[in-house]
């Protein structure tokens, strides 16, 4: 289950669109609404590339995609 709060802050403090970070996972904005709000669940793929470009560390990506 996705930690909502802990990523919307993440990607809020990396300055970064919802919309752009759809489209680097390959989604629909509609798609990654989807995945950050628990309705789906990220792919390993969708959880790199965000730990990529959100510069997250291992225990942040834990916390956020493990929780």
């Amino acid at each position: 289950m996705t930690n909502t709060n802990l990523l919307r802050s993440k990607i809020d403090e990396s300055g970064y669109k919802l919309t752009y970070l759809a489209e680097k996972c390959n989604l629909t904005y509609f798609g990654f609404m989807k995945k950050v709000n628990n309705e789906t669940e990220f792919k390993a793929s969708e959880i790199k590339t965000l730990k990529k470009l959100l510069n997250l560390t291992n225990e942040e990506a834990n916390k956020i995609f493990f929780a």
